[in-house]
């Protein structure tokens, strides 16, 4: 199956092509499969962003949260943890899709790791609406 894709990306007057090709076993293991294209994604928003939205604080550890930064001046001033709760979000994100990938199973810390990577999965559909730069 193929798909085309024409667009108008912004600021360009070139048109945007897209061609996906997917093949019967791409979706036999779907969620290995996107892992190849979206753990290189994050990475690439990860070291080229310009920005971060406003996150929750119930998802990052408690040195991260609102409430361990200093106060802010105005009450719409970003926090100095803010840029840090979003580089959190995004390596967990990382984290998991990079597992995907990853055949390696530390036996050990198993249920920990699953933990994680779990986590990271739902930062992924929360802050989804996010991923954009």
């Amino acid at each position: 199956m193929k798909v085309y894709i024409g667009r108008y990306p912004k600021n360009s007057k070139k048109e945007r092509k897209i061609s996906v090709k997917i093949d019967p076993w791409d979706t036999w293991s779907m969620d290995h499969t996107l892992a190849y294209i979206v753990a290189p994604m994050l990475k690439q928003l990860r070291e080229t962003k310009h920005g971060a939205p406003f996150t929750d604080d119930a998802d990052v550890p408690e040195h991260l949260r609102t409430s361990a930064a200093p106060p802010t001046e105005n009450e719409w001033d970003t926090d100095d943890n803010h840029f840090k709760r979003w580089d959190w979000i995004m390596d967990e994100m990382i984290f998991a899709f990079e597992s995907k990938l990853i055949d390696d199973v530390d036996w050990e810390h198993r249920e920990a790791h699953h933990e994680r990577i779990a986590n990271g999965f739902r930062l992924f559909g929360k802050y989804y609406e996010h991923l954009w730069d």
